[in-house]
């Protein structure tokens, strides 16, 4: 009986968490990083704000899970994307990447905002950032797309790797021994080109502009891929 106890709390728990989590980002949507506040959601869930300590003690603790989070389901989703193309088809994975990123981001645009756009007024990141592994992962898997074209892709060869922080070096140096630092310059512009044109989408600089913007965005990746010798 214990046992049974116990779970259904942590259940509760969990479920309850994630209600806090899902109204930050409604709140977040109808009034900006501004409106999010600890005291709003208790608000919003009939809760006591003291009861919300219960689960974030702070705000900037809540708004790190979120971003944690967000980040880490947005990795997820492209991995998952790019893992159901066969590895020998890099062009192909590097599609499927693309076009996962664009479908995550109009699905879960305060999300995007949270991650890659709007600060949150007040906010201060834990040291090493709000998302340190999933913002790795993302780095990492991303080099890993274009190492497996390598070195059949196009890359420049006028990086060295002073040109990066030495904390991603370290790291890409460990991941992906004997690539040359022209990998992870080409990775970090294939992700401009990707990025760009789903943050005009997401903050809606694209409607007044385009009537098909999925159509704009599909040539953009073809380009990419012939800009890689793909």
């Amino acid at each position: 009986m214990g046992e049974a106890r116990t779970s259904r709390r942590e259940r509760l728990r969990a479920e309850t968490a994630g209600e806090i989590k899902t109204i930050a980002l409604e709140l977040m949507a109808k009034g900006g990083p501004d409106a999010i506040s600890l005291r709003a959601i208790a608000r919003e869930m009939g809760m006591t704000a003291g009861a919300i300590y219960g689960y974030y003690p702070t705000r900037d603790d809540l708004i790190t899970t979120l971003i944690s989070d967000v980040y880490t389901s947005l990795v997820d989703t492209a991995e998952a994307a790019r893992d159901a193309v066969p590895a020998d088809d890099p062009a192909g994975r590097i599609l499927a990447w693309g076009r996962a990123l664009r479908t995550w981001s109009l699905a879960n645009p305060e999300g995007f905002r949270l991650i890659y756009g709007d600060p949150v007024p007040g906010y201060r990141a834990p040291e090493g950032g709000a998302a340190a592994d999933a913002e790795r992962r993302a780095c990492a898997l991303l080099t890993e797309l274009i190492a497996g074209a390598w070195p059949t892709v196009q890359a420049p060869d006028d990086f060295d790797w002073d040109d990066f922080g030495p904390a991603l070096v370290q790291h890409m140096r460990e991941e992906f021994p004997g690539l040359p630092p022209a990998v992870l310059a080409l990775s970090l512009r294939t992700w401009g080109r990707m990025h760009g044109l789903i943050s005009l989408e997401v903050y809606g600089h694209l409607g007044p502009q385009v009537t098909d913007p999925a159509k704009l965005y599909e040539s953009e990746l073809r380009a990419l891929l012939r800009s890689l010798g793909l």
